[in-house]
């Protein structure tokens, strides 16, 4: 019965995609008539955006873009695309994005064999790849099973520590980022140390536990499946004894991410305050920005920010440009793609992201997957008391692994963290939340679990 709702729901789906507006935001933009067309699926606007001012770059560009946006709302664009994908319809993508949270079923996983390799589009990969210094994390996750390069991204994902320079003041007499990078790492221990000195002067390290979880997620040495068999690597489990110690101490605000707690905590208005937050470039930009309480130093939180090298290395999030295998423009779709994941001139899409000038001067800057561009870009930002923050982010893009996801992350992180929080607040033991742990995935998942 449920393998026959999802069908028709993905039968309602695509019958929603003709009539190009349905819910969860999703919208499609379609070609003029008589003209050649290359067909782009996103989940959001941002490379839509990016691919108009492709076209306003190259006025001889002979094709064309038409767009089609399905939010991830309600696992909406996964089924889909699928779909859309494997119909062998006319509007069938030509390239088509995926977000860190499924990414690798287009690159590794059930779907990986749709994927055209980006040298079978014609790009010089092993040329650009060297010359762009692109994060291996972002070519090891776009890589498929064959060693053939599928998908790349363009923003850099990579984390940093973004702490309160005014804490950092008040507890160790510094903001300065080389030095609070020793004092709240490297490894746990010293993070936990750190945590302990801030709360005898009152304050919390993090909001929540869920602060933590991406930095020990994506550092583990492997992920959740090994052999075809459930695994929880030993940085994973460590994570049960880490939010465990935060929550006994009163290391954090016991906030859950994204939540209104949680953006409490970035200006100031929740139960302590807290030094830092765990996260990539867009977090600074598109969550903290926003929820500090200012727009401008002296504002709220903004412009006593900073950021240094976290504890561990990981990355959170990002987006990967894939290409339909059974494209029948291929050359027209490598030379985007090139231009938005490998070019690192200064007409590249990267340039533009990095400096924040892809709608005109005065945009948002954000790192980037090439290091070539960042090296040359101004990261400088007010959020940051004018900190350049590629200083950070380019050796973060360099800690980031990019080997041990698993296609099954985002349902079975969730169960993780779920029994997590369990443990913590009391509900169960360490060893039974381990096991319903175990429970859930052998129920729910096709994983075989000892």
């Amino acid at each position: 019965m449920k393998k026959k709702v999802v069908f028709f729901v993905c039968l309602l789906l695509m019958a929603c995609i003709s009539i190009q507006v349905f819910a969860g935001g999703s919208a499609e933009k379609s070609a003029a008539p008589g003209k050649q067309v290359i067909n782009l699926w996103s989940f959001t606007d941002e490379v839509p955006k990016m691919l108009d001012k492709y076209l306003a770059l190259h006025p001889e560009f002979p094709y064309e873009i038409k767009t089609t946006i399905i939010a991830t709302t309600d696992g909406a664009y996964q089924p889909a695309l699928d779909m859309a994908l494997t119909g062998g319809s006319a509007d069938a993508p030509d390239i088509y994005t995926a977000e860190a949270a499924f990414v690798l079923k287009y690159t590794k996983g059930d779907a990986a064999h749709l994927a055209a390799s980006y040298k079978d589009l014609g790009i010089d990969v092993d040329r650009l790849l060297k010359e762009s210094d692109i994060a291996q994390y972002t070519v090891d996750i776009g890589t498929n099973p064959n060693g053939q390069l599928v998908a790349l991204g363009y923003q850099a994902t990579g984390g940093a520590f973004i702490y309160r320079r005014s804490i950092a003041k008040a507890v160790w007499g510094t903001d300065d980022p080389s030095v609070i990078k020793t004092k709240v790492g490297p490894g746990w221990d010293q993070f936990l140390k750190a945590a302990a000195e801030l709360k005898a002067k009152g304050y919390g390290i993090v909001s929540g536990d869920g602060d933590v979880w991406h930095a020990v997620e994506n550092s583990s040495e492997k992920g959740w499946i090994v052999d075809g068999k459930l695994y929880i690597d030993p940085l994973r489990e460590q994570f049960l004894d880490i939010s465990k110690a935060l929550k006994d101490n009163g290391w954090h605000s016991d906030s859950q991410d994204w939540t209104d707690a949680w953006f409490a905590d970035m200006k100031d208005a929740g139960q302590q305050k807290v030094l830092g937050f765990f996260g990539p470039a867009w977090l600074i930009n598109y969550v903290m920005a926003g929820n500090s309480g200012g727009s401008k130093p002296g504002e709220g939180t903004y412009g006593d920010w900073a950021v240094c090298e976290p504890p561990v290395g990981f990355f959170w999030g990002g987006t990967w440009i894939l290409a339909n295998k059974n494209s029948k423009v291929k050359d027209a779709v490598g030379d985007i793609i090139e231009w938005i994941t490998l070019d690192s001139s200064n007409t590249g899409l990267q340039y533009y992201w990095a400096t924040g000038t892809l709608a005109g001067p005065g945009g948002t800057k954000d790192t980037v997957a090439s290091g070539t561009v960042m090296k040359k870009a101004d990261g400088a930002l007010p959020f940051l008391g004018g900190q350049n923050m590629f200083d950070v982010f380019i050796p973060a893009g360099t800690f980031a692994t990019g080997k041990n996801l698993t296609q099954y992350d985002e349902t079975i992180n969730n169960y993780w963290r779920g029994q997590v929080r369990e443990y913590t607040a009391g509900n169960k033991s360490r060893a039974k939340a381990i096991a319903d742990f175990k429970q859930q995935v052998a129920d729910n998942l096709d994983i075989i679990v000892n």
